[in-house]
């Protein structure tokens, strides 16, 4: 039976599942099916923000499916990296649910600290020309997805399963499944500020 429809390219429906283009996304409260790639995503992130804002604490699996991993800089995508660092989702630690989710914690971490370190790269006086920026910002990329890998074993969980490859074989997994490679912000969202939790010391000789 065809659910009623609400509005254009909507439909509630009694199920988990928030549908974008065949890609499932798990929500929290009441769960819609959407035709349109772009509203599904408006309506995704409503959700987010009313959590930002003291709402509901939402599913953080499905925070870290939207955001985690961060692609890796690139020619292609520095420029949105630098340019909307303040635009792009932040996981204090009130978006978590006081006890479980340890895997998103650990991703949120890892966001957070990327984020931190390409304002120091792109803004911090650290180098001089794109160049420089650019190789910056993927030192960084590597460095906190390197503590992620960490972090990851020393748990008794199974890990991330890119962590358990090597070289550069673990971070062409990362950047495949990155689901926001171009570093695009997220309209009306503001970052709160978080302070690292561990300092980045960038190396120009790996340049």
């Amino acid at each position: 039976m065809r659910p009623a429809a609400v509005k254009k390219d909507i439909y509630v429906v009694k199920t988990l599942y928030v549908y974008t283009n065949g890609n499932e996304q798990r929500t929290s409260g009441w769960h819609v099916r959407c035709y349109n790639t772009l509203l599904c995503l408006l309506l995704f992130w409503s959700s987010v923000l009313s959590t930002a804002s003291g709402g509901q604490i939402i599913d953080p699996n499905t925070l870290m499916e939207s955001a985690f991993p961060p692609a890796r800089p690139s020619v292609n995508n520095l420029n949105s990296a630098c340019l909307y660092g303040n635009g792009r989702p932040r996981y204090p630690a009130y978006c978590f649910p006081p006890s479980g989710y340890a895997y998103a914690q650990r991703a949120g971490k890892a966001i957070n600290r990327i984020e931190s370190w390409l304002g120091q790269c792109c803004y911090g006086g650290l180098t001089t020309g794109n160049g420089q920026t650019l190789c910056c910002a993927k030192q960084a990329w590597e460095t906190a997805l390197s503590y992620f890998c960490i972090e990851e074993y020393s748990t008794m969980t199974l890990v991330h399963e890119c962590c358990e490859k090597k070289g550069e074989e673990r971070w062409n997994c990362f950047e495949t499944r990155a689901p926001n490679p171009s570093y695009q912000p997220l309209c009306g969202y503001i970052a709160p500020m978080i302070p690292p939790d561990m300092n980045f010391n960038w190396d120009p000789k790996t340049c």
